[in-house]
């Protein structure tokens, strides 16, 4: 009792349900190491006996949590937790700063007296609380015996902004989209053009993206995972999504350097050609060993005074976050990717040993700074061009779940991580034995202690340039599945988030850029999380083949247009699912029975496939959507589409592919080198890959397109 008693103080579930009614107990073993992971011996019943012992300490003495969050118009009361404004001593005195610097009180009074009273004997209305302005504070207590206490006090708007009216736009897997300019992979001077043309060609709205996190980069013998969601760094794009003849200084190069620049478009090219007509998989390493050597000879060109400024400024207001992030990247030049096998002291980022690396290697960190500060102005001139096409929302940004264990973030933030843990999911119908996801995840103890500073930075630094933010397993503000290392996914555990917080943080940060958040809650969703969710403003997503009428007398049906929740992104599929077209013609059974694995036998599974889309169709035809007959493929697409604009969903996506009529997924879950997962380009029906001018001038793309009605 004891143990279960200590992991509930600390968010750490002793059992689970993986569906209603049927409860599996955690096994103790778990617990102790998620206990360890969160700085809490549980080992034996004395080690257990003593926490409980030091947490009842704590909660007795302290004055404040380390953090309270408070929503517009609240009080001192309502931002400490249950029973502690009571519990404070008499005379306690709690002053403000905020975020400006400004002493504030609550109260008429607080212009006479900064340190306002909270307990008894005061007199009668100088509680009269005012609200404070939104934004991250310091909360101050005074006790009467001389103890004191700060905590960081945030104030969080109720909700995230709301779209402006209803849009449509594409999702888009930005390396798969080369144009005839690209060096073998999409990068950001073709995601700029895509948004300038659909937006006046389309009235698009918004391009949703893939993640473009730093990766870990690749070396010879292990090249880089191309999967977009396990990055070294969340908080700094990758400059491999650069185009290089965008940067300003490249147009001065000369002499031996424009040469050499000249041989290396040349290789890009080639390298493109293989990609788009000789059938390769974009190979990023290579594309980033071009790219990074033309980078060295641009950055011998001087930065002119006004350039020379700008990138001051960035590196002032990026401070200690890109120090350590470019100080990574520099060292991982010298040592290796994986900084649990530096040498001595490196391993640790606030040691003497690293303290001098900083000085050792300063023009490399130096160099990666700059490759930031590029990719940060052509990510700002992508949602330029976005909005000035006339989008209201322009991009979208994929937040990824979590980072890769030897990279950057895992490096420099390693107080806020768990060690020896890793994010996955549970057995569920779809897989018995679990997820591992290879995470590590944040500590939310950790996280609580900061004030949610490495969480407010990495959304700050997400919403720079975007107009939206899209969260990927956004049921992890909730709770997350920790699995100890090397155990497998099924001896794993939830671990419980101080999901207010941290809704509360996301607010602020998309109040203060102006932008939309999107939780993508797919899959097993906790009881209410959804509710919660949309209480705060986030929308959902929903994904047509998934939603369905439970209520019909225990059959399935698909669900009418009407019935579908507003406040979503509505699609027909994602980059984990099959294109549209593949599962109208039931290519990706065929995939899936190639590769082993489907669980049933292929006609069994076929047959279930074309039951489904046979009640798509119909449902479909009885609304007018479809041409008499049974319609061809690119007519059943179009009503796909169709369909989701009759709902009422605030935003509606258009898999880039799916204009196309591309059969290939982009990612196959439950594959990692049997299937070329984050490596291919956009293709057409018959596998061809497409240049960006291609799909500009695509017949079926316009046909879908067109029949999209433009934004008032």
């Amino acid at each position: 009792m004891g143990r279960a008693r200590l992991a509930e103080l600390h968010g750490v579930a002793t059992s689970y349900e993986p569906a209603p009614g049927r409860t599996v107990q955690v096994p103790e073993d778990t617990v102790v190491a998620v206990l360890a992971a969160l700085g809490v011996d549980a080992s034996t019943p004395r080690s257990v006996k003593d926490a409980l012992d030091r947490h009842e300490r704590r909660q007795r003495d302290r004055l404040l949590p380390p953090c309270v969050v408070l929503r517009p118009g609240g009080t001192p009361r309502q931002a400490l937790p249950d029973g502690l404004a009571e519990a404070l001593p008499d005379g306690t005195e709690l002053r403000v700063r905020t975020e400006d610097g400004a002493p504030r009180g609550w109260g008429p009074a607080a212009a006479a007296r900064p340190l306002l009273p909270l307990g008894t004997g005061v007199p009668p209305g100088v509680l009269t609380d005012t609200p404070l302005p939104l934004g991250t504070h310091t909360l101050t207590a005074h006790a009467p015996d001389g103890r004191t206490a700060t905590a960081a006090l945030i104030v969080a708007p109720d909700r995230m902004p709301s779209p402006q009216g209803r849009s449509h736009g594409f999702l888009v897997q930005l390396y798969s989209l080369l144009s005839a300019r690209s060096w073998g992979m999409g990068d950001l001077g073709d995601l700029a053009d895509l948004a300038a043309w659909s937006g006046r060609a389309f009235g698009t709205g918004f391009i949703q993206l893939n993640p473009l996190h730093s990766a870990v980069p690749g070396t010879p013998a292990a090249p880089t995972d191309p999967s977009p969601y396990r990055p070294s760094s969340r908080r700094f794009p990758d400059p491999v999504h650069l185009r290089v003849e965008n940067v300003p200084e490249y147009a001065h190069l000369g002499g031996a350097a424009r040469e050499r620049v000249d041989r290396l478009l040349e290789a890009a090219a080639a390298l493109r050609t293989s990609v788009l007509r000789d059938g390769a998989l974009i190979d990023r390493d290579a594309v980033w060993a071009l790219k990074r050597e033309a980078l060295e000879l641009v950055r011998a060109i001087p930065l002119s005074p006004g350039r020379r400024a700008a990138y001051c400024d960035f590196l002032a207001e990026r401070g200690q976050a890109l120090e350590d992030h470019a100080l990574w990247c520099a060292l991982a030049e010298t040592y290796g990717t994986d900084w649990r096998g530096w040498p001595d002291g490196l391993a640790d980022p606030h040691s003497a040993r690293t303290a001098r690396a900083r000085g050792e290697h300063l023009d490399r960190a130096d160099f990666h700074c700059w490759l930031a500060w590029l990719t940060d102005g052509q990510l700002a001139a992508a949602q330029r061009a976005a909005l000035d096409a006339g989008m209201g929302i322009g991009l979208v940004h994929d937040l990824a779940v979590g980072v890769h264990p030897s990279g950057a973030d895992a490096w420099a933030l390693q107080d806020v991580f768990a060690s020896g843990m890793s994010i996955g999911a549970p057995p569920d119908a779809f897989n018995s034995r679990g997820q591992d996801w290879g995470l590590p995840p944040w500590r939310p103890d950790a996280l609580a202690a900061t004030g949610y500073a490495p969480y407010r930075e990495l959304l700050r630094g997400l919403l720079r340039h975007a107009g939206a933010l899209r969260i990927d397993h956004v049921m992890g503000l909730f709770r997350l599945w920790w699995v100890p290392e090397g155990r497998p996914p099924t001896d794993g555990t939830y671990v419980r988030y101080d999901a207010d917080a941290m809704l509360g943080v996301l607010a602020l940060e998309a109040h203060r850029a102006g932008a939309v958040v999107i939780g993508e809650d797919l899959g097993t969703v906790e009881p209410g999380v959804r509710e919660a969710l949309a209480g705060r403003g986030v929308l959902g997503t929903s994904v047509l083949w998934f939603e369905r009428d439970w209520n019909g007398g225990g059959v399935a049906r698909p669900l009418a247009p009407e019935e579908w929740r507003a406040d979503c992104l509505a699609t027909a599929t994602t980059h984990d699912l099959p294109s549209t077209a593949a599962r109208l013609t039931g290519d990706h059974v065929a995939l899936r029975h190639r590769l082993g694995l489907l669980t049933r036998p292929l006609a069994a599974e076929r047959a279930a496939e074309a039951a489904e889309v046979a009640e798509w169709t119909e449902l479909l035809g009885r609304l007018g959507l479809l041409p008499e007959g049974p319609g061809d493929e690119e007519a059943v697409i179009r009503a796909v589409h169709g369909f989701l604009l009759r709902t009422p969903a605030r935003m509606v996506g258009v898999w880039l592919p799916d204009a196309v009529g591309d059969r290939r997924p982009q990612n196959l879950p439950g594959t990692w080198d049997q299937y070329p997962n984050w490596r291919l380009p956009i293709a057409d029906a018959a596998g061809r890959p497409m240049t960006l001018e291609a799909l500009a001038a695509s017949p079926r793309l316009h046909a879908l397109m067109t029949a999209l009605p433009k934004p008032p």
